[in-house]
């Protein structure tokens, strides 16, 4: 896995004084892990956003270099919050991983390839799990796990988890007979679509991001 590297500095500012803090182009930060205090970290806004997309999620490993004592800490993102309206980065959690010890989390499948019975147009995909859990050494982490849908050859055909292959040094702890994705008849598709009652629709709801455990609120 390519290493991604994010810039850190130790920080003293806490609770509401945090929001100071963002209008300055910083977010806060903490980390977190066994066997270490919680710390403290802010990091450049402008950084933060154009790496967030490569290390959002718990299966990309990052190297937090902790600016002014050289320091790096091998972290995950286990949680990134967001301001409700606006999408800005508000606060992330960092949770510190030991490289000699086996950590588990969770990783995307990615389907690859294509189904003949789906390109003829005679099934349609079902794809009801997109996640599995998995455990390994920190440098065995991979940022999906694919899955070869080229090998579903016939309507009903199907992959399960039991089928997938996990690459060199990850052990899948998900229930080996959940199923991954399957080629259903077009026609009980259609079945199952026309009996489906129409949903009443409902209003859109903005979940409130959590405040962070330290206090520190978002910025109106």
């Amino acid at each position: 896995m390519e290493e991604v590297v994010l810039n850190a500095w130790p920080r003293t500012v806490v609770g509401k004084q945090v929001k100071a803090l963002r209008r300055q182009g910083k977010v806060p930060a903490t980390v977190y892990g066994p066997g270490r205090e919680p710390m403290n970290i802010e990091l450049d806004a402008h950084e933060l956003a154009r790496l967030i997309p490569h290390i959002a999620g718990e299966a990309q490993l990052i190297s937090l270099r902790m600016g002014g004592n050289g320091q790096t800490i091998p972290v995950l993102a286990r949680e990134v919050q967001r301001h409700p309206i606006r999408g800005d980065i508000l606060h992330v959690d960092f949770y510190a991983v030991a490289m000699d010890r086996p950590i588990r989390t969770e990783v995307p499948l990615h389907l690859v390839g294509e189904s003949q019975p789906v390109e003829r147009g005679e099934g349609v995909l079902l794809h009801p799990l997109t996640h599995v859990e998995i455990e390994c050494l920190p440098r065995d982490l991979v940022p999906a796990i694919e899955v070869d849908i080229s090998r579903l050859t016939q309507v009903d055909d199907a992959i399960y988890v039991k089928d997938l292959l996990a690459p060199p040094g990850i052990t899948i702890l998900t229930d080996p007979d959940e199923l991954v994705v399957r080629v259903n008849p077009v026609a009980a598709e259609e079945v199952i679509e026309e009996a489906a009652p129409a949903a009443a629709a409902e209003p859109e709801i903005i979940a409130k991001g959590k405040a962070a455990a330290e206090g520190e609120e978002e910025e109106e």
